[in-house]
């Protein structure tokens, strides 16, 4: 049977009605002998009918596919119903009184076919619940692994460059001291010759000087002068001494002797590790109303054993309307843990309400768009635009300036249900960017640019965390911009048709995106992938902001309006 329009992935989706006619009920139960989809009186009036009351109605989740319509080859007027046990083939009951199958047992091929169509529900919820994740999360592993390994390589490049810088110094200091040792001995040696040297040369004046006095007695033209004259004898040469020239040693090494120095790259002795790959623990219930891309499973309760599977609906059903006081537009909503909704809009008001309406605080405030968020601690944290401020409200009605962010403006924030971060949007007067501060409003991260240096923001008005990470956010009148936890691009969506201007952003348990365009609400898997349009005109009215609930609603914001739609879009069976 080919699915319907509602249970294709990637159409709009829409509240599912009563089948019966004139009737605006929500749909919640089926007939399965007539395959009509009834609400509660309806389902009342189907059993309590002489006509109706013996038929088979469950609920609409546990109900039976209808069978495609068929026409038998041998009887072309009538349609192909049941299954030949014997021969194992489809055929119409005008086959059964043939001569090929008398005597043969015959079954429903209606129950067989929807038997089959949710087994083929099953095992595509498993392929895309277990088989693809979990080879997905290996394929991210083996990516992380060769990260680590060019990571671990360069470190060892750097290690080794260290060592050989190391000892280049080590080689240089003995070289510097070998040179100044040098110079020293070159020093003593040449002031020992120049000493001798300047003796020899006072000895060679004295001998000339000796000399001229000699020549003087002996021109001298008085006899007695000669024999008068003192008894004079040459003094000896003085001593001087050969010196003893130094000898240079060279080293003694070799490569290997080197080697020993530099150290080496070596295996730990261990064998390669298997990679884990979880197993599949649970099985996936056939009973789906179509495959779905995502479920999870979660305790609906922390001491019971009964769980929860979640998968999409292919219905939307409309929980409750509420009007917020005090706005004029519901730009921006955040949910605290008891339940009650934080509303802002564009002109700085910003209003607490019950789930009535009923309003609880207002604060005056300068900005708008995606600018406040609740915190793991129950805080109410909003940004100052004009100030460049980041405030924090605590529970006992404290503001207090949390983070000043200096040349930059916030825009968006969002506190990670993960961590507790603060994930902020910013810009200047040229570009946008994401920082992310801890708790205590240490900056520690800040994502600007992709891997080839282009700028990623421009305008990030809202900004939201996924379950897996990664970093979400509404780039103005442009796209979905989506970062993961590194701070790496990993995709953008940029809409259905050829204007899209991303608002309010938000995710769900699933791992879903949803984000408003301001005429519909966008139903994005993880990876970027569109699923569907969860919400159209008329009914919604340019829905500007969403937030989901623990009970996984989804709450739609509207920009002409006060009004808040909360509707239901995913749905839930219990296992044992």
């Amino acid at each position: 049977m080919a699915l319907s329009k509602a249970e294709l992935p990637g159409t709009p989706q829409h509240f599912l009605e009563c089948g019966i006619e004139d009737c605006e009920g929500n749909c919640e139960f089926y007939c399965n002998l007539c395959h009509t989809r009834l609400c509660k009186q309806c389902r009342d009036e189907h059993l309590r009918s002489p006509e109706t009351k013996s038929h088979e109605v469950v609920l609409y989740q546990q109900r039976k596919q209808q069978l495609p319509t068929e026409k038998c080859k041998i009887h072309p007027t009538k349609d192909i119903d049941l299954l030949c046990e014997e021969c194992q083939i489809p055929l119409c009951s005008k086959c059964t009184a043939t001569s090929e199958h008398r005597g043969h047992t015959f079954t429903d091929l209606e129950s067989i076919y929807t038997e089959k169509f949710s087994h083929c529900q099953g095992e595509i919820a498993k392929i895309h619940e277990y088989f693809l994740p979990t080879s997905k999360d290996l394929q991210r592993e083996i990516n992380g692994d060769t990260k680590e390994i060019k990571k671990i390589m360069d470190n060892i490049r750097t290690s080794m460059k260290a060592e050989a810088e190391s000892l280049k110094c080590m080689v240089d200091s003995v070289t510097s001291e070998n040179m100044e040792e040098v110079n020293k001995i070159e020093e003593s040696l040449l002031e020992k010759l120049n000493n001798q040297d300047t003796t020899i040369e006072k000895y060679i004046t004295y001998l000339n000087d000796l000399d001229k006095k000699f020549h003087v007695y002996l021109s001298s033209l008085k006899p007695t002068k000669l024999l008068t004259a003192e008894e004079m004898q040459i003094q000896p040469i003085p001593e001087t001494t050969k010196p003893l020239m130094p000898v240079f040693t060279a080293g003694r090494y070799s490569k290997d002797y080197v080697a020993k120095f530099m150290g080496k790259i070596t295996f730990p002795n261990t064998k390669e590790e298997m990679r884990k790959v979880q197993p599949l623990k649970s099985k996936i219930p056939a009973s789906y109303l179509k495959p779905t891309r995502y479920q999870i499973m979660k305790e609906s309760q922390p001491t019971s054993s009964v769980k929860q599977i979640l998968s999409l609906s292919s219905s939307v059903t409309k929980v409750r309307e509420l009007k917020v006081p005090g706005v004029e537009t519901v730009w921006h909503m955040s949910l605290d843990k008891s339940g009650r909704l934080w509303v802002s809009h564009i002109e700085g008001n910003l209003v607490q309400t019950d789930l009535q309406g009923n309003q609880l605080q207002k604060i005056k405030t300068s900005d708008g768009f995606g600018y406040h968020t609740m915190t793991q601690d129950g805080d109410l944290i909003f940004i100052d635009y004009k100030k460049k401020v980041i405030n924090r409200i605590t529970q006992d009605n404290n503001i207090t300036e949390f983070i000043k962010t200096g040349d930059w403006a916030p825009i968006s924030i969002h506190s990670s249900h993960i961590n507790g971060d603060l994930l902020v949007g910013m810009v200047n007067s040229e570009e946008g960017k994401v920082t992310r501060y801890n708790k205590t409003g240490k900056e520690l991260q800040n994502i600007q640019r992709d891997n080839k240096g282009q700028g990623l923001y421009s305008k990030p008005i809202y900004i939201t965390e996924n379950i897996n990470g990664d970093i979400c956010t509404s780039e103005y009148d442009k796209a979905v911009v989506v970062v993961n936890k590194s701070g790496q691009h990993r995709f953008s969506y940029k809409g259905q048709g050829s204007v899209f201007r991303p608002y309010g952003i938000c995710t769900d348990v699933l791992g879903h995106i949803l984000v408003c365009d301001s005429d519909n609400v966008h139903l994005l898997d993880q990876d970027g992938q569109f699923l569907s349009l969860l919400l159209t005109s008329p009914q919604v009215s340019n829905p500007i902001s969403v937030c989901v609930d623990d009970e996984n609603n989804l709450y739609v914001g509207q920009s002409r309006n006060n009004t808040v739609i909360v509707i239901k879009y995913l749905q839930s069976m219990n296992t044992e």
